[in-house]
C-alpha cells in the first residue's frame, strides 16, 4: 500500500509567559523588517540568497541570538515578499511590506516538546526556557507523530505555540470513489451503488447570520474598543461553530466512503479567481471555506487509509452524466439532457466528479464510453446531522 505524510497544526496555550520573550518578539520583528527592506530593495524571493546576503551583518548586530533565529527570520521575509510582489502584479499591493504580527517561526533547534511532561524548551539569547502549557485532551493524538516547525505567537487571549505534527499513513487501493460536491448549503455525495447522499448543512444561513450582525455593529459603533471586541466575538463564534459543523461533515463523508476507498474532491484552488457574480453573490462565496472543509476530509480520510483525489470542476453541473451531453435548466435546481436524462444539479455535479476520479483511474466514462443506464438511485437527504432521514 501506497504511503502518504499527514500535516496538522495542533495549538499549546503557555500557563506563564516568561521575563524575556518581549525582547525577543521585538529583536525578531527588527530583523525580519531589515530582511523584507533587504528583499524588497534587491528584489530577492530567495531564502538562500536572501540569508547568504545578510546572514554576517545579522549575526554582528545579534551576537546572543540562537542563530536559527536568523534563519527561520530568513524564511519569513522571503516568504512575506513573494506573497507582496503576487498581490502587487493583480494591483492589490502598494508601497513595501512591513511585518508588524507578534510571531516568530520557530525550527526544531530552537525548541523541544514533550507531551508527556507538558513542557516546551525554547532556546534564547538567556539560556533554554521551560514553557509550561495546558494540556488538552486532543493533544494526546499527537503522541507518536514527529515534531515539525512551530510559530511563537502572542495574542491579547495569551502566548501561544502552534506546533506542526506529521504522520506516515498507509493509504489502501480504492475500490471504488465516493463523488463528493461541495455547495454553499450543503454537500451532496454520489456512491458507487447508484445512491446519492445530500446533507444540508444550513452554512450559508449561519455565514449570513453572523454578517448581519458584524454588520450592524460597525454601523452602530462607528470606531474604539468596543466595537472591536464586539466584532472578535462574533468572529470567533463563526468560526468554532463552522470549525464544529465542517469536522462533523467529514466524519460522516469519510463514514459512507470508508468501505469503498476513495473519496472524489474539485480542485477548487482557482475558484476565487474565476468568480464574476454580482457584488451580494461574490461576497458569499468569497465567505465560504471549501477548501478548509477539503483539507479536514482529506486529513480524515487518510487516517483511515482512504485515498483522495482531485478532479477538474469544469463543467461537472452542465455535463450529463449518462451520455455526457449538454444540460439544459428545466425548472428550479433542476437540469434536463436530450437523452432524457433529469436530476438536480447537486446530484449531477456530485456524479460526474466520481465519474471524473473513475476516469483518471483508467475507467471509461461519458462520453467516450457507452451510455449508461439511469439506474433507479435514489438521492437520501439528512438535515444538519439529524437522524431523520427521508428519500426524494
Amino acid at each position: 500500500m501506497p504511503s502518504e505524510t499527514i500535516k496538522l497544526t495542533a495549538k499549546f496555550k503557555l500557563k506563564k509567559t516568561p521575563k524575556g520573550l518581549d525582547d525577543l518578539f521585538s529583536a525578531y520583528r527588527e530583523i525580519v523588517n531589515f530582511l523584507i527592506t533587504y528583499a524588497f530593495e534587491n528584489n530577492i524571493t530567495s531564502f538562500y540568497r536572501l540569508k547568504k546576503g545578510t546572514y554576517k551583518s545579522l549575526r554582528e548586530r545579534y551576537p546572543e541570538l540562537p542563530s536559527h533565529y536568523i534563519y527561520t527570520a530568513c524564511q519569513m521575509a522571503s516568504s512575506i515578499y513573494k506573497s507582496y510582489r503576487k498581490r502587487k502584479r493583480k494591483g492589490k499591493a502598494k508601497g513595501k511590506p512591513v511585518f508588524k504580527k507578534e510571531v516568530i517561526m520557530l525550527d526544531d533547534h530552537l525548541f523541544r516538546l514533550d507531551l508527556e511532561k507538558g513542557v516546551i524548551k525554547l532556546s534564547t539569547p538567556n539560556g533554554r526556557l521551560n514553557l509550561e502549557f495546558y494540556p488538552a485532551k486532543y493533544h494526546e493524538k499527537f503522541k507518536g507523530w514527529k515534531v515539525g516547525q512551530a510559530w511563537l505567537v502572542r495574542t491579547p487571549k495569551g502566548v501561544f505555540i502552534n506546533v506542526v505534527f506529521s504522520k506516515e499513513v498507509k493509504v489502501r487501493e480504492p475500490k471504488a470513489f465516493v463523488g463528493v460536491d461541495l455547495n454553499e448549503n450543503n454537500v451532496t455525495l454520489s456512491l458507487p451503488n447508484g445512491n446519492f447522499v445530500q446533507i444540508i448543512t444550513h452554512e450559508r444561513e449561519i455565514r449570513t447570520g453572523y454578517f448581519v450582525k458584524r454588520r450592524r455593529i460597525q454601523q452602530k459603533i462607528r470606531a474604539g474598543k468596543r466595537r472591536k471586541e464586539l466584532l472578535e466575538k462574533y468572529g470567533e463564534r463563526e468560526r468554532n461553530r463552522l470549525n464544529d459543523l465542517y469536522h462533523k461533515l467529514a466524519n460522516k463523508i469519510v463514514e459512507l466512503a470508508e468501505k469503498y476507498g476513495g473519496i472524489a474532491l474539485e480542485d477548487l484552488t482557482e475558484i476565487r479567481e474565476s468568480i464574476r457574480y454580482s457584488a451580494v453573490m461574490n461576497g458569499r462565496l468569497h465567505r465560504w471555506s471549501f477548501r478548509k472543509l477539503q483539507s479536514i476530509i482529506e486529513y480524515k480520510a487518510k487516517l483511515k487509509g482512504v485515498m483522495v483525489v482531485f478532479v477538474n470542476p469544469a463543467h461537472t453541473s452542465s455535463l450529463c452524466p449518462v451520455c455526457g451531453g449538454k444540460l439544459s435548466p428545466n425548472g428550479h435546481r433542476v437540469l434536463k439532457c436530450k437523452c432524457g436524462f433529469e436530476a438536480d444539479r447537486d446530484v449531477v455535479g456530485s456524479w460526474n466528479i466520481r465519474l471524473r476520479a473513475l476516469k483518471m483511474w483508467g475507467v471509461p466514462v461519458p462520453p467516450e464510453s457507452p451510455p449508461m443506464k439511469t439506474g433507479g438511485g435514489k438521492v437520501i437527504r439528512y438535515d444538519s446531522f439529524t437522524c431523520f432521514k427521508s428519500s426524494g
